[in-house]
């Protein structure tokens, strides 16, 4: 009898889904950032979604122990499914990341991406023993906050653009479709769907106060939605977009003052935080110049055809 057993199951019962999130949270516990991101723990959580796939790995005399866990979004229909996985941090380096990761190549065709977070050297010898290569590179980076702003630039809103919060059950859609423009070429943000957007305004850490929307006229031309980690003490730059027509005009600088002045100032915070690719120079640059330094590095890992 094999001392492992992988199950794969389009949507997890509650009890399951219970402790899928706390060996999630016991491995960010130990390695320091979870090991599944925001969007895949939603997807726990939240009932069967079109394209994703849950592997449950159990171990035990009976085989009743969630020792490990996996996460499989095919959805996008261009790019290659993309996956995260863990082990419970007290059963690792028993074979069980590998049993995993050949379980997910082997449901996707040998046709994946894969997510390390934090980049722990573990999940680079995994890849290596999978035979992934690595494709790309998310930084978090982060900076201290004023609590009077004091070392923040002035917002200057290009002229005719006005900034107000976003009101829920009126603001979805547009802010949707600006998103979808926003990040066309994004392989994550420019996807959500309204039912990706409801799962967010449904977090007890939304707060419409701290979503900001910039308008000309009746039409959105950016935004800034930023996030409290209240536990963590940390504020996020959760996202910046600025609509195509209004790019190169200095309004996602201008937002994003906005919303660290709301960070530092309303909500009292010492630290931001935020994510950007690491070959997104512009972006890079905007944010290096607001104070911003690389604090860890996700890396993504891709079977080479």
């Amino acid at each position: 009898m094999s001392d492992r057993r992988i199950e794969e199951l389009t949507v997890l019962p509650e009890a399951t889904a219970d402790e899928v999130l706390a060996l999630i949270a016991a491995g960010a516990e130990e390695d320091g950032q979870p090991a599944v991101s925001e969007q895949g723990r939603l997807r726990v959580r939240h009932g069967e979604r079109a394209g994703v796939r849950h592997l449950l790995l159990w171990t035990g005399p009976e085989h009743t122990e969630l020792t490990g866990y996996a996460q499989i979004d095919g959805s996008d229909p261009v790019e290659a499914p993309a996956g995260e996985l863990l082990v419970h941090p007290g059963r690792r380096s028993r074979g069980h990341g590998r049993a995993l990761g050949q379980a997910m190549l082997e449901a996707t065709g040998k046709r994946l991406r894969v997510w390390a977070h934090g980049g722990h050297p573990a999940a680079r010898h995994l890849a290596v023993q999978l035979g992934l290569k690595l494709f790309r590179e998310l930084r978090q980076m982060r900076r201290p906050l004023d609590p009077a702003a004091s070392d923040l630039p002035e917002a200057r809103l290009p002229e005719g653009v006005t900034v107000r919060t976003f009101e829920p059950g009126r603001d979805e859609q547009a802010w949707l479709a600006v998103n979808a423009a926003a990040f066309a070429h994004h392989p994550e943000q420019g996807s959500l769907t309204l039912r990706d957007l409801a799962d967010r305004e449904a977090e007890p850490w939304f707060d419409p106060a701290g979503f900001f929307l910039a308008v000309r006229g009746d039409e959105l031309a950016g935004f800034h939605w930023t996030k409290v980690h209240a536990a963590e003490g940390l504020g996020e730059v959760y996202v910046v977009g600025v609509a195509p027509g209004e790019q190169g005009g200095g309004l996602g600088r201008a937002l994003t003052a906005i919303g660290l002045r709301h960070l530092a100032v309303d909500r009292g915070l010492p630290t931001a935080m935020l994510y950007v690719d690491a070959d997104n120079a512009p972006a890079v640059a905007v944010y290096e110049r607001l104070g911003f330094t690389v604090h860890e590095t996700d890396l993504m890992y891709r079977a080479e055809s």
